[in-house]
């Protein structure tokens, strides 16, 4: 408890500063900041070198400081009650008296919204005055985070403190979820789409390269190993890794699992520390068998889809 609470008081030591922290959470590991401060914004973007167009999700302990920057609706609480905190996240209406930089929204009147589910991140939350600007803890494009090990290897000492919170349980990014008009998908995650449908009771639609961009996770190249992908492989070519859904009876050195037994969670989990692993071990090529596009397998495909743009 007490390491708890010192983790706790010196990362607020620095957010208070306008530095970015690293923080664990159920997806993946995420570069934060004071979502009030421009000057702290402005350093997510630089760090990440990230587009200026490309929002932020700002990350909230409970709906009562969320009321403060945003409108809800019907659809956020329901869904809200049900899935939150967990790896789902709202676009919602923002208000004109709203506190959030402008850098957060590109300017734009929608905020993207999350309530994480990880003790460390929570407990930071509670005890900050203002939310948290996190996207995920990497250089644009480039493959997520999952270990704190992962943030250092991205960032060295480029970055004030990395909170350690072990491997993130889920392993990718949330689900986004524009709540505004029509509920509309924006990019699949770590919640299942059909679960969202059960609690709306009605079907979703989809929008995941939408031009105008209110939300992460939409530009085409993006979740990248830095080295070349294809997808849907039936075999690998000469000097390619493939990556493969379950473990096969003949093994061979360029082979690498998802999971043992075609569990599509375990794979989701695995999946960026697979594919730093291949590029640690020094493949210059990519193939991925077939993925079931089924349940968090949509999730997989995405990402490896935008993956395979580099």
């Amino acid at each position: 408890m007490k390491s708890l609470q010192s983790n706790i008081k010196k990362a607020k030591k620095y957010l208070d500063q306008n530095h970015c922290i690293s923080v664990p959470s159920e997806t993946v590991y995420g570069l934060a900041a004071n979502a009030y401060s421009n000057v702290a914004v402005k350093k997510i973007f630089k760090l990440k070198k990230r587009p200026s167009n490309n929002p932020l999700i700002v990350h909230y302990y409970d709906v009562n400081k969320l009321k403060e920057d945003c409108y809800i609706n019907d659809n956020f609480i329901k869904l809200y009650n049900k899935f939150s905190p967990g790896p789902i996240t709202f676009v919602l209406k923002l208000k004109k008296e709203s506190k959030i930089s402008k850098l957060v929204t590109n300017k734009q009147k929608s905020l993207a919204v999350r309530f994480p589910k990880h003790r460390l991140f929570k407990k930071l939350l509670k005890n900050l005055d203002y939310p948290l600007a996190a996207p995920s803890a990497n250089i644009s494009t480039k493959l997520s985070s999952v270990k704190a090990s992962d943030v250092k290897d991205e960032f060295g000492s480029r970055i004030k403190y990395v909170m350690n919170g072990g491997r993130c349980k889920i392993g990718v990014e949330s689900t986004i979820l524009n709540l505004i008009n029509k509920p509309t998908l924006l990019r699949f995650g770590g919640l299942e789409t059909s679960k969202i449908e059960r609690v709306l009771k009605k079907k979703i639609s989809i929008n995941l390269n939408s031009k105008k961009k209110i939300s992460p996770g939409q530009f085409p190249l993006h979740y990248s190993p830095g080295v070349p992908l294809r997808t849907n492989a039936k075999k690998p070519n000469i000097n390619e890794a493939f990556v493969l859904i379950n473990r096969r009876k003949i093994n061979f050195k360029n082979y690498y699992y998802l999971s043992k037994k075609k569990n599509l969670n375990q794979a989701a989990k695995n999946l960026y520390s697979l594919l730093r692993k291949i590029k640690k071990d020094g493949y210059k090529m990519i193939a991925v068998e077939k993925i079931p596009n089924v349940g968090i397998g949509k999730t997989i495909n995405d990402r490896l889809e935008r993956a395979s743009k580099y």
